[in-house]
């Protein structure tokens, strides 16, 4: 099913903001579309004020162009934080939501006066280690990561040579397994388990009492929905039925084979609400929904989860909202802490700060028989 029009020229903004300028061909291979569209997306946003263009190329307005006044960084080489040095910043490629958090460690950092080297990681397995190698080479002071990790697999493949840097680490928006080489290491991200809380106690407040999980099964966050939503779900006692399925075809770590049809697993459930996860997945499952006829929110409730574009859709959706920026603030503060304790006696206990998300409304759900 193609990606609404909004939904696919919010995430080109969200991708050229992160980077500050992105290829039109790139930006095409990303979200899988002709550079033609691209293109045409590009000249509305910039005729809009959004973005600037160049020869084949979108640029970021900036925050100083915007009114935002920003620190930049110091002029010259390696020093303490504060003074010029270096921090590298590595997120996954093709993941909007964390281009967001990664946006709010580059703001907290450049107020730092600090150097930001950035690296998006490709979609490979294994591909964070040679860049984290290749850049730990360019005499960086620390180092922010969010790794992408598929699956646990690659996870536990990643701690040891992590927890060996050799510099200070921070993980943006993963937590390791408890008693694992990485359990120790400064980690910031957000509350999962209390997100997917907000969404089914906002639903069961409905008086919804049969609910599915439509989620992803390729990153942290998405194990961490899954387990919390089975947990919660069998806990509260008003849920009568509930179950979990992927969110697309491509939202696992392997193929799915079956085509995915959300409405036939709600009316095979009789479910009256569903938590859907990401925000592109859930836009194109309301999409398929409103195809074999059912509606929302009259017939089903829905609540996305990460809102990043949730609010675009032609009913705008109720979604859990990760608070993506902070963390990336937070996460950039704490190893700006680092650093300057190079310089001291020593340094604190580590730390792993998990942020509250919040639950902001919109008119996808309803109460159980609202028409």
């Amino acid at each position: 099913m193609r990606e609404p029009k909004d939904v696919r020229r919010q995430r080109i903004l969200a991708v050229v903001e992160s980077r500050g300028e992105a290829r039109l061909s790139d930006l095409a291979d990303d979200l899988e579309v002709s550079v033609i569209t691209v293109r045409r997306d590009v000249e509305d946003l910039a005729s809009e004020g959004k973005l600037r263009r160049g020869h084949g190329i979108a640029r970021s307005v900036g925050a100083v162009e915007r009114g935002t006044p920003r620190a930049e960084p110091v002029a010259g080489g390696a020093g303490p934080a504060g003074q010029g040095g270096a921090v590298a910043l590595m997120v996954p490629e093709r993941h909007t939501y964390l281009y967001e958090t990664m946006h709010g460690a580059r703001s907290a950092l450049y107020e730092a006066g600090m150097r930001v080297v950035l690296h998006i990681a490709p979609q490979v397995e294994g591909a964070e280690r040679p860049l984290v190698e290749r850049v730990l080479a360019e005499e960086v002071q620390g180092l922010l990561i969010a790794p992408r990790w598929r699956t646990a697999h690659e996870e536990e493949a990643d701690y040891a040579w992590l927890a060996a840097s050799g510099v200070p680490t921070v993980l943006m928006e993963r937590r390791p397994r408890g008693g694992s080489a990485l359990h120790t290491m400064d980690s910031v991200c957000t509350d999962h388990w209390y997100g997917i809380h907000l969404a089914v106690d906002h639903l069961v407040r409905l008086g919804h009492r049969r609910i599915v999980l439509a989620a992803r099964d390729d990153s942290p966050t998405a194990r961490a929905l899954r387990a919390a939503f089975a947990e919660i779900a069998a806990s509260r006692p008003e849920i009568e039925d509930w179950t979990v399925m992927l969110s697309a075809a491509n939202a696992g770590p392997g193929r799915v084979r079956e085509p995915l049809d959300l409405a036939a697993r709600l009316r095979e459930r009789g479910a009256t609400g569903a938590v859907l996860h990401g925000d592109v997945d859930a836009l194109m499952l309301v999409q398929q929904l409103t195809d074999h006829g059912v509606r929302v929110p009259q017939d089903c409730s829905v609540v996305a989860y990460d809102d990043v574009v949730a609010a675009l859709g032609s009913t705008p959706l109720t979604a859990v909202s990760p608070p993506k920026y902070e963390v990336g603030r937070t996460a950039a503060g704490l190893l700006l802490r680092r650093l300057e304790e190079l310089a001291g006696p020593g340094a604190g206990p580590a730390q792993r700060a998990q942020l509250l998300p919040e639950l902001k409304v919109r008119g996808s759900t309803a109460h159980v028989g609202i028409v």
